[in-house]
């Protein structure tokens, strides 16, 4: 494919004029892999085009929402119903009950929730119910987990901070960042030692179960479990960022698929169905604690947004309805993840993949992956290398090496081929 971008550059530069960088997330300028980013103009099923009329099979999905593919009917239909009585009221409409209840019929460990507007709000706010309940200040974090960009979250975090190199950021005082205790993501020991060396202070632990924000990395054998003993021995609250694996990796997300029950659960991405939304809840006990019941303070004018019900209410609707598309997600995945995998090895470059379920990654290195230091040796040159490739060929993946692809729906055997095909040129 013969790819022009003239139109695209023409609007980045436009936009620098106006927007930090030209963009409103890092990761949109491609900077750790050169090249325009295109300027999306419209999307449908697995497909996006830029201002300059290209064509890309897109395998970041909104980053994860778009697991029934772009411009789905029934959930375009919802949001246009939604939008002809009001965007935005303010105050309470039957369908943020509606979807909750959704929610916990896929969730039984989330007996209350509430809605918010993005990821980093749900995960910020579980935090701090934490606290409030608990009395402890404390939180342990993993390093590569990105949980939202919260002062207290970008200790070690993942997505954004590790594709630019940052070790934090500027701007988080060292008060607020000196409570979170960021540890190696898949070490029980140091999970451990960490309750040993501050004790009765510990107000929760936070992970991915599922790494997504440094590429795919999966829990090993225990893992989870283990820090499902350690939080309920020493006190502490276990919230599980599902935000990318709800609803992704099962109806029930990665706790049902590994057996875990956690004191709360965050949630994005799809329960919006592409629209801004987020949503935090758990133990009934536990979100009590919030306003107006508790004295934990929460709020959001555009919590609960007509139009972000809708949406959601058609999208996680349609997957209770259709619970065999997970099994056709798993099949479509193995076959673009370890398919590109095995003309890499013919091509003869070093390439590790991990997946779980419909979200993947692969990492230009020889070295296993369970960890950010694992991911951390990934050839990130060659990455960008490999992408400016399968874009050129059509093929839009995420714009880092320390992300995870997501496979929808609408991904059918004739995307599979066209990646595998694209793979076998952008990796000569």
């Amino acid at each position: 494919m013969s790819r022009t971008l003239t139109r695209s550059r023409q609007l980045q530069q436009r936009a620098e004029g106006f927007l930090p960088g030209g963009v409103d997330s890092p990761v949109r300028a491609f900077r750790a892999v050169g090249g325009d980013p295109p300027f999306v103009t419209r999307a449908e099923g697995a497909y996006l085009w830029d201002a300059d009329g290209n064509r890309y099979l897109d395998f970041f999905g909104s980053w994860g929402p778009m697991i029934l593919g772009h411009a789905f009917p029934p959930v375009v239909e919802a949001v246009c119903e939604a939008a002809a009585r009001g965007t935005s009221f303010g105050a309470s409409t039957a369908a943020e009950a509606d979807l909750a209840e959704l929610v916990t019929r896929c969730f039984p460990s989330v007996e209350r929730l509430r809605f918010v507007s993005s990821g980093t709000e749900a995960c910020m706010s579980a935090v701090r119910v934490a606290r409030g309940f608990t009395g402890r200040n404390f939180v342990i974090k993993f390093e590569g987990c990105y949980h939202g960009h919260s002062d207290a979250m970008l200790v070690k975090a993942g997505s954004g901070v590790a594709t630019f190199g940052i070790p934090g950021s500027a701007g988080v005082p060292v008060e607020t960042a000196m409570h979170t205790l960021a540890l190696p993501y898949n070490d029980l020991a140091a999970v451990e030692a960490a309750f040993e060396g501050h004790p009765g202070e510990i107000a929760c632990v936070i992970v991915e179960p599922v790494v997504g924000n440094a590429g795919t990395i999966a829990p090993g054998a225990g893992y989870l479990q283990g820090l499902r003993e350690l939080c309920t021995r020493h006190g502490a609250l276990l919230i599980l960022d599902e935000v990318m694996t709800g609803f992704r990796l099962s109806l029930g997300g990665a706790q049902e698929l590994y057996g875990i029950k956690p004191d709360l659960t965050t949630l994005g991405k799809i329960i919006g169905g592409g629209l801004p939304c987020g949503a935090f809840g758990g133990r009934a006990e536990v979100m009590e604690s919030l306003a107006p019941l508790g004295p934990v303070y929460q709020a959001g004018t555009l919590s609960g947004n007509p139009l972000a019900m809708a949406a959601g209410i058609a999208t996680v609707g349609y997957l209770l309805e259709h619970p065999s598309i997970y099994a056709e997600l798993e099949k479509t995945t193995a076959a673009i993840a370890e398919g590109v995998v095995a003309i890499a090895r013919e091509a003869g470059v070093p390439m590790m993949m991990n997946r779980v379920g419909s979200m993947f990654t692969w990492f230009f290195t020889d070295r296993a992956v369970e960890n950010f230091e694992d991911a951390a040796t990934s050839d990130t040159a060659a990455f960008a290398r490999f992408h400016r490739a399968m874009l050129d060929a059509g093929v839009w993946l995420p714009p880092s090496q320390y992300e995870a692809a997501f496979v929808g729906m609408q991904h059918g055997m004739v995307e599979v081929e066209a990646t595998l095909e694209a793979a076998r040129g952008a990796l000569r």
